[in-house]
């Protein structure tokens, strides 16, 4: 079990109150057992992100056995979604933050394994962190497996469209926990499913090389924290394909 022994001022605009428990004396601050309930999915999230690693692994050395096209790329962007809302909350009326702005850099790799039908895997997380209702410092993290269909669209230009599902592992600072596969950390984590659709373009500049512009749509399950459960993110990859295009 991950023990807490730091208590952290919780912000008087923040909906995490309105999805925790109402019972506490001092709608100012976070108790103990509700900083517990926000670490005690950080371990099955750390699971994923290894089950997503091992997946990448698997689709290289896939790809290098059967021949067939993988890309690898490193991208950046950012993040857009509803304007800020407000609600009912123990203390009151609440401010509901909207999910938005900021530097998202990240990875994507994926394996076509039969004709221009294939899948695909990425990981994009915030640059720096954020401040939660300009108080709580906060990086939210996303991740998905998507199937994906990449048509070809011409001698240096390929499509992607792609959907699948995932989760956003939301990250608030100035919390001590620990952790047995981590040690200790200084955050607690709020994790929430997702489903995600997008679609991109490579450009090939460079022999295998390619620059792609894209999007994605999250669409995350019971994203209390914010003002939606809605968020685009949209930016630029530069990959390369192994195995030809």
């Amino acid at each position: 079990m991950i023990k807490m022994v730091v208590r952290v001022k919780a912000i008087e605009t923040a909906p995490i109150e309105s999805n925790l428990k109402k019972s506490s004396s001092n709608p100012t601050l976070l108790r103990r057992t509700d900083i517990q309930f926000l670490c005690s999915s950080s371990e099955n999230t750390l699971k994923k992100l290894m089950f997503v690693a091992i997946a990448v692994v698997f689709c290289m050395l896939a790809a290098n056995a059967f021949g067939q096209g993988f890309d690898a790329a490193f991208g950046v962007g950012s993040i857009s979604s509803s304007t800020a809302s407000t609600g009912t909350c123990p203390s009151g009326t609440c401010t509901f933050p909207s999910e938005r702005g900021g530097l998202y850099p990240g990875f994507s790799a994926d394996l076509m394994i039969h004709r221009r039908i294939g899948f695909e895997g990425e990981l994009f997380w915030k640059a720096s962190q954020g401040l939660y209702g300009t108080q709580e410092p906060y990086r939210p993290i996303f991740y998905s497996f998507n199937a994906m269909w990449a048509p070809r669209l011409g001698k240096d230009f390929t499509g992607e469209v792609l959907g699948g599902i995932g989760g956003e592992d939301l990250r608030f600072y100035n919390i001590l926990n620990f952790n047995p596969l981590l040690g200790y950390t200084n955050y607690a984590s709020s994790n929430h499913f997702m489903g995600d659709v997008g679609a991109g373009l490579r450009a090939y500049f460079w022999h295998d090389a390619f620059l792609r512009p894209e999007v994605r749509l999250y669409l995350i399950n019971n994203n209390v924290e914010f003002s939606s459960g809605r968020v685009l993110r949209y930016g630029v990859s530069l990959g390369y394909s192994f195995g030809g295009r």
